[in-house]
C-alpha cells in the first residue's frame, strides 16, 4: 500500500507540475499574444497608424530584447545607447531600406551642417562627389580648386577618406567629412581605372570659389566652357552668346563644354536651352511616380539660331544632373551632337524635408525623363560620337574629344 499511495502522490505531483507548466505557458503564451508596443515604456508616439499595413510586433519585440538583455561588449563604455538614438537609428534604417543614396535621414547636428552648408559659401577641397552602384565616386572636381589641382579625375572612387571607409557611406556623409576648416588636411584613398595600386593624396582645404564659365575662339568655332549650373549661369551665359553674335563674320558653329559640369540647378538648365529650342518644345520631364502627374519643363523661345547653325555638346562621366538635362534635350531635338564618353547618370529630384526635433530627410521625389522619356539615372548619356581622354593625352596637353568636335563641324 506504501508503494502504491508513493506512487498515486508522485503522479498527483506530476499532474500538479504538469498544470502549472500549461499554466504558465498559457501566461507566457498570453502575454506573448498581447502587443508587444503595450510593453514598451517611456517612448511616446509608438501608435501604429491603421493605414500603414506592416507588422510592428517584431520591431517591438526586439526592442524590447534590447532593453532588457544588451550588455555593451566594452566594459568602459558609458552604458548603451539612448531610447531616443534607438529610434533614430530605426528611422535611418527605414530610409537605408530604400536603396537610394540620395535620400537620408539627417540627425539634428547633420541637418544644421547641411542647411549651412547650402546656404552660403564653404571650405573644402572642390568636387561633387556620388554613389553608383554601390561605390563612392568622384562625379566631377571643380576647376582651380584644391581637388583638381591635385589631380582628382571624374570617375576616382574613394575608397577612404582619413581612416574612415566608404563602403555603404552615402554622398552627403562623404561630404560632411571632406569638407573642413580652411587649411586643414584630408587624406583620400583612391582606386582609378587603369591603375592596380590605389592612390593616396593629402589635399590641403580652402574657400572653394566656384567658376562659372570660360568662352573662347577656336578659329571660326565659338567654345563655352560651362563649369556648374548655378544661380549665375543663365545670366553669364546670355553674355556668353552676345560675344558670339556680335562677331562679324556672323559664325555659325558653336562647342559647348559640359565636360566634369557635375549640374546643379534645373531652373538654369531650362533657362540655357531656352537659347537653342522654339517656344513650348519638352527640355526635360519630372516623372513623380504614378500617383501624381508628371511636371513637363519647356522651351521659353528665346532660340536665335537659325537651320544653318552647327552644335557640338562634349560630355564624359562628369558630366551630370542639370548637364544630362540640357545634352539630353537639345540631342533629342536633333540640335547638338555630343561627343565624347557616357555621363554620369544622375537623374532625380530631392526635396529636404523638415522633420520633428531638429532632424531632417532629404529624400527623392521625382526622376528626370529626357523628352522622349528616357530615364537620365539609369545609364546616363551614350555620346553619339564616343573619344576618351587617356592620362597620356593629358600628360602630352592633348584634348582628342575638343579635336573631334572641331572636325566634327568643320566638315
Amino acid at each position: 500500500m506504501e508503494d502504491y499511495n508513493n506512487n498515486g502522490k508522485n503522479s498527483r505531483l506530476k499532474q500538479v507540475f504538469i498544470i502549472g507548466l500549461v499554466f504558465l505557458a498559457g501566461f507566457y503564451f498570453g502575454a506573448g499574444s498581447e502587443p508587444e508596443i503595450s510593453k514598451v515604456k517611456g517612448v511616446a508616439g509608438k501608435e501604429n497608424p491603421e493605414e500603414i499595413k506592416a507588422d510592428f510586433s517584431v520591431f517591438w519585440d526586439v526592442w524590447n530584447i534590447v532593453e532588457e538583455k544588451y550588455v555593451p561588449p566594452d566594459p568602459e563604455a558609458n552604458g548603451v545607447t539612448s531610447a531616443q538614438d534607438r529610434v533614430w537609428g530605426a528611422i535611418s534604417g527605414m530610409v537605408d531600406s530604400l536603396e537610394d543614396p540620395n535620400t537620408i535621414f539627417l540627425l539634428p547636428s547633420e541637418s544644421e551642417i547641411f542647411e549651412r552648408e547650402i546656404s552660403g559659401n564653404f571650405d573644402g577641397i572642390g568636387m561633387e562627389v556620388g554613389v553608383k552602384e554601390g561605390m563612392l565616386v568622384v562625379i566631377a572636381p571643380l576647376k582651380g580648386t584644391p581637388a583638381y589641382k591635385a589631380g582628382i579625375k571624374p570617375g576616382d572612387k574613394i575608397f577612404k577618406i582619413d581612416e574612415k571607409e566608404t563602403i555603404s557611406m552615402s554622398a552627403d556623409e562623404a561630404v560632411r567629412l571632406i569638407r573642413g576648416k580652411k587649411g586643414t588636411k584630408v587624406s583620400l584613398t583612391l582606386f582609378r581605372e587603369g591603375r592596380k595600386e590605389p592612390i593616396e593624396v593629402t589635399i590641403v582645404r580652402d574657400t572653394i570659389d566656384i567658376p562659372t564659365i570660360d568662352t573662347e575662339w577656336q578659329g571660326d568655332i565659338f567654345v563655352i566652357k560651362l563649369y556648374n549650373f548655378s544661380a549665375s549661369s543663365a545670366d553669364l551665359f546670355r553674355i556668353s552668346l552676345r560675344e558670339f553674335i556680335a562677331n562679324k563674320n556672323r559664325p555659325k558653329k558653336m562647342i559647348l563644354d559640359l565636360r566634369e559640369n557635375p549640374g546643379g540647378l534645373l531652373g538654369a538648365s531650362v533657362d540655357i536651352a531656352s537659347w537653342f529650342l522654339p517656344a513650348g518644345k519638352v527640355i526635360v520631364r519630372e516623372d513623380f511616380g504614378p500617383s501624381t502627374k508628371e511636371i513637363v519643363y519647356r522651351s521659353k523661345g528665346y532660340n536665335v539660331f537659325d537651320k544653318d547653325f552647327k552644335l557640338v555638346i562634349l560630355v564624359d562621366g562628369g558630366s551630370a544632373s542639370a548637364s544630362e538635362i540640357l545634352a539630353g534635350a537639345l540631342r533629342e531635338h536633333e540640335i547638338a551632337t555630343l561627343v565624347g564618353s557616357q555621363t554620369f547618370g544622375k537623374g532625380s529630384v530631392q526635396e529636404l524635408i523638415k522633420t520633428p526635433q531638429g532632424t531632417s530627410l532629404k529624400i527623392t521625389i521625382a526622376r528626370w525623363l529626357t523628352p522622349e522619356g528616357k530615364s537620365i539615372s539609369l545609364e546616363g548619356l551614350v555620346p553619339d560620337v564616343s573619344v576618351e581622354l587617356t592620362e597620356e593625352d593629358i600628360e602630352a596637353n592633348r584634348d582628342p574629344v575638343m579635336g573631334k568636335a572641331i572636325e566634327i563641324l568643320n566638315k
